[in-house]
């Protein structure tokens, strides 16, 4: 999920999805039925025999996931001190 929630405006194989986010195969194959059934992930687009699927931001659990992750990413970022940050340069 934090993948699919990071990369929420792409679409993906699944067999992409199990490479970026560092999961098996047979361990997406697990809850991969569920997700599409429950619309957390929606078929997008078939490229050959490759079906492609995304997150789909319609969804209200979907929407909650991606207003957690906001929330933490700000906390963590807030939290930090000034000197853990990394200066940019222009």
């Amino acid at each position: 999920m934090d993948f699919l929630v990071e990369n929420e405006i792409f679409d993906y194989t699944k067999k992409e999805i199990c490479e970026h986010a560092n999961v098996s195969w047979n361990t997406l194959e697990l809850f991969w039925d569920r997700m599409v059934k429950k619309g957390i992930v929606i078929p997008t687009r078939k490229i050959g025999k490759s079906q492609m699927f995304k997150l789909n931001l319609e969804n209200p659990v979907v929407q909650k996931l991606m207003e957690i992750d906001e929330k933490l990413v700000i906390d963590s970022i807030t939290s930090m001190k000034a000197e853990e940050m990394i200066p940019i340069r222009a």
